[in-house]
C-alpha cells in the first residue's frame, strides 16, 4: 500500500485486491441496501463493547463516565445519513489495516465467482466475510470516518474515499472518544434519511442490540436479555428476531435450546440449530460459535471454549456469574467453570436431539442432512458422549431410498435371526457405491448394507468396531461370511476348470494382485477386486494418502464369478489351449476393469487399446 505526504493529510491507495472487490461491491453484488445500516450498527455494537470490557479493569481512557450508546443523526432536506458511538475508536494503523483492506482470504475470489456465475448474493455474506463497512457504497458515493481511540494519549482522525481505489488520513481535533461515520445519500437511497424508514430497518435488524440505539433522540431498539427471561415469557417472535440479530441469517431457525442451569455451575443459554448450514461450514475455524456475557457483560463473541467442535454449527449466548468480569480469552481457555459449561451444554443439546430423533423424525432428518458431515466428527472425538453419538448417527443404505437415512439400532433391529455382522461399504457417494460389484449377492439376497459416502464415516470406522454387539464390516473385505447359495446355477464350472483358470489367472497377474479366487458375492459382473482380511477397503487407503499417510501400494485379490457366461468362456479356451494370447488379454482386461470401477486405473490407454484389439478379433 503506497502513501503520499500532502500538507494536510495523507493519501492511500486500496490493494489491487480491494480495488477489485469494491467494484464489485458498489456495481454488482448488493440486493439487500438496507444491510448497510446492520452492518453499521454492528461495528458500533463491537466498538462499544471492547470499550465495555476495558472499563471493566482499566478507568484509564479517555471519557470514561461517556454513556455507551448508538445515534443516529437523518437529514431527509440534505438527504445526509451520520451515526455515532461512543465505543473504542481506532488509531491510524486500525485505520489503515482494518478499513484498507479485505479481511478474509479468498474473499475476492469467492465473490468474483458469485458474478462470474450469475448466482444471487445473498445479503448475509456482507458481514460473515468482514467486508460489512464497504456495504455503505451502495447507498453513498463518499464516506467519511472520524473518530479518537479511547486511549487517553490518542489522536483524531479523519478518513475519507469514494470507494474507488483511494483513500485520506489526516489529524483533525476530536475531544470524545468514538466513531462518527457520516455521507450523503445517493438519489435512489434517499429513502434511508427518513425517520420511519431507518427505525423499521433498527427493529428489523438489530433490534437486540447490546446498547442503545437512538434516531433523533428516541431510543428505537428493545434491548432485552432474552435469556434470562423465563423461556415461557418470551413470544416465538422475539427468539427468532433474536436469533437472527445474532447469527445475521435471514431464516428463523430449526430450533432452541433455552438453560437456567443452578448446581456445581451456573449459568443461562440461549442456543439456536440453525435452519440452513452457513456458508462458511466446511471451514470449521471460520464458524462462529457461541457468545459468552459475565454477569449480563459480553466477553467474547466466537468463545469456541464452550462447545466440542462438532457442535461449532449452533449459535447462542451464555450468561454465567461463575466467571470474574475481567475474564481473558486466555483463561477460558483453561477455565475448569468453561470445562463444566460446556459438559452441561453439550449434553443437554444431545438430549434435544435425542428427543428430535424420536419424535420429531423430519426435523431430525432435516438436521442431519444439514449438519451431519461435521456432527458425525463426534463419534471419533468425544469418547465421553461416545455411545449417544454413535445411537446418533444416520447413514443411507442399500434399503433406504435415495437421502433418506437409517441408524445403527433400525440397522440391527431389521437384521435377521442368522446374520451375526453389520456390513457397509464405502465411496465417494451413493450413485458409485450402487455400481459396485461388492454388492450384487447383498443384493440378492435381500441384505442391507449401509453406505459410508461421507468423508467423516471413513473417519469413524475405526471407532465403530462395533454396534450392540455385532461387529461391522466391509462388504469389499474378503473374509465375508457367505451363505451358500441355493439358487445357484446348475451349469456352474467344475472344480478343476476353476482352479485351472484361477491358477492361469495368477500367473499373468503375477504380483499385480494378491490372490485371485473364485468368488461367492458376484452375480451379475465378471470379476471385481476385494479386500484382504487385514488390509484397507478403497475409501480408507485413499483417506490416509490424502492425510499424508505413508503406506505402501495395497495388492487386492480378484474374484471371478464362475457362473458368468465370460468365465465360462475363458475356462473352455483354457482347457482347450486354443488361444492363449486372448486369454491373457482378457485376464489383464478383467483386472484393469476392477481397477476402473475401484477408480485406480493409472494406464486407460493401454485398457482401451488392448479393448480394441479383443473386439477386433472377436469380430473377424
Amino acid at each position: 500500500m503506497s502513501n503520499i505526504d500532502t500538507e494536510h493529510s495523507q493519501e492511500f491507495e486500496y490493494k489491487a485486491e480491494m480495488k477489485q472487490l469494491l467494484h464489485l461491491i458498489v456495481h454488482s453484488l448488493y440486493t439487500h441496501p438496507e444491510v448497510f445500516l446492520r452492518e453499521l450498527i454492528s461495528n458500533a455494537s463491537d466498538a462499544l463493547n471492547k470499550v465495555r470490557f476495558q472499563q471493566l479493569t482499566d478507568r484509564n481512557i479517555l471519557n470514561p463516565d461517556v454513556p455507551l450508546r448508538i445515534n443516529i443523526a437523518l437529514d431527509a432536506e440534505e438527504q445526509t445519513f451520520s451515526i455515532t458511538d461512543s465505543g473504542v475508536g481506532m488509531t491510524k494503523s486500525d485505520l489503515i489495516d482494518r478499513i484498507g483492506t479485505v479481511a478474509s482470504s479468498g474473499t475476492l475470489e469467492f465473490f468474483q465467482r458469485l458474478k462470474t456465475e450469475n448466482k444471487p448474493f445473498d445479503g448475509n455474506l456482507i458481514g460473515e466475510f468482514g467486508i460489512g463497512f464497504y456495504s455503505v457504497f451502495m447507498v453513498t458515493d463518499k464516506v467519511t470516518i472520524q473518530t479518537r481511540h479511547a486511549d487517553p494519549d490518542s489522536i483524531g482522525y479523519q478518513w475519507e474515499s469514494t470507494g474507488e481505489g483511494k483513500f485520506t488520513i489526516e489529524e483533525i481535533p476530536l475531544e470524545e472518544r468514538g466513531t462518527k461515520i457520516f455521507f450523503k445519500l445517493k438519489d435512489d437511497a434517499k429513502d434511508f434519511s427518513d425517520d420511519d424508514r431507518v427505525k423499521g430497518v433498527i427493529k428489523k435488524y438489530s433490534n437486540f442490540a447490546d446498547f442503545p440505539i437512538y434516531v433523533g433522540g428516541e431510543e428505537v431498539n428493545t434491548i432485552s436479555a432474552l435469556w434470562h427471561k423465563n423461556k415461557n415469557e418470551i413470544t416465538e417472535e422475539e427468539r427468532t428476531e433474536f436469533y437472527k440479530f445474532i447469527s445475521n441469517d435471514y431464516n428463523p431457525p430449526l430450533g432452541h435450546l433455552h438453560l437456567s442451569i443452578e448446581g456445581r455451575v451456573n449459568f443461562k443459554a440461549l442456543i439456536f440449530f440453525p435452519d440452513t448450514p452457513p456458508l462458511n461450514y466446511f471451514r470449521v475455524e471460520d464458524l462462529r460459535s457461541l457468545h459468552l456475557y459475565s454477569s449480563r457483560i459480553f466477553i467474547q463473541d466466537d468463545c469456541k471454549e464452550l462447545l466440542p467442535e462438532y457442535l461449532h454449527f449452533v449459535s447462542g449466548v451464555v450468561d454465567t456469574e461463575d466467571l470474574p468480569l475481567n475474564v481473558s480469552r486466555e483463561v477460558t481457555q483453561s477455565s475448569p467453570v468453561m470445562a463444566k459449561i460446556k459438559d452441561v451444554i453439550t449434553g443437554r443439546i444431545l438430549s434435544l436431539l435425542e428427543d428430535w430423533a424420536e419424535n420429531e423424525s423430519e426435523k431430525y432428518e432435516k438436521f442431519f442432512k444439514n449438519f451431519g458431515l461435521l456432527f458425525k466428527t463426534g463419534a471419533g472425538s468425544d469418547f465421553a458422549n461416545r455411545d449417544r453419538l454413535i445411537n446418533l448417527l444416520r447413514f443411507e443404505s442399500s434399503k433406504a431410498e435415495k437421502g433418506k437415512f437409517t441408524s445403527l439400532k433400525e440397522y440391527v433391529d431389521g437384521m435377521p435371526e442368522d446374520q451375526t455382522e453389520i456390513y457397509y461399504l464405502s465411496g465417494d457417494n451413493r450413485d458409485a457405491v450402487e455400481r459396485n460389484p461388492s454388492l450384487e449377492y447383498f443384493r440378492k439376497k435381500d441384505i442391507e448394507v449401509l453406505f459410508f459416502v461421507d468423508a467423516a464415516d471413513v473417519f469413524n470406522i475405526p471407532h465403530l468396531h462395533e454396534y450392540d454387539g455385532k461387529p461391522l464390516k466391509s462388504i469389499e473385505k474378503a473374509d465375508i461370511d457367505f451363505k451358500p447359495d441355493e439358487d445357484s446355477p446348475n451349469d456352474t464350472l467344475s472344480e478343476d476348470d476353476i482352479k485351472s483358470l484361477i491358477s492361469f489367472f495368477n500367473e499373468q497377474l503375477g504380483d499385480k494382485v494378491e490372490d485371485v479366487v473364485a468368488s461367492k458375492r458376484l452375480v451379475d459382473s465378471a470379476a471385481t477386486l476385494v479386500v484382504g482380511a487385514s488390509g484397507m477397503d478403497r475409501q480408507m487407503e485413499r483417506m490416509m494418502k490424502m492425510m499424508g499417510g505413508q503406506i505402501g501400494e495395497s495388492k487386492k485379490i480378484l474374484e471371478i464369478n464362475p457362473t458368468h457366461p465370460l468365465i465360462k468362456n475363458l475356462a473352455q479356451l483354457h482347457r482347450s489351449k486354443s488361444d492363449e494370447a486372448i486369454l491373457k488379454s482378457c485376464a489383464l482386461q478383467l483386472y484393469e476393469g476392477a481397477l476402473l470401477i475401484d477408480g485406480n486405473m493409472e494406464t486407460p490407454t493401454d485398457f482401451v487399446a488392448r479393448m480394441t484389439d479383443i473386439m477386433e478379433q472377436a469380430t473377424r
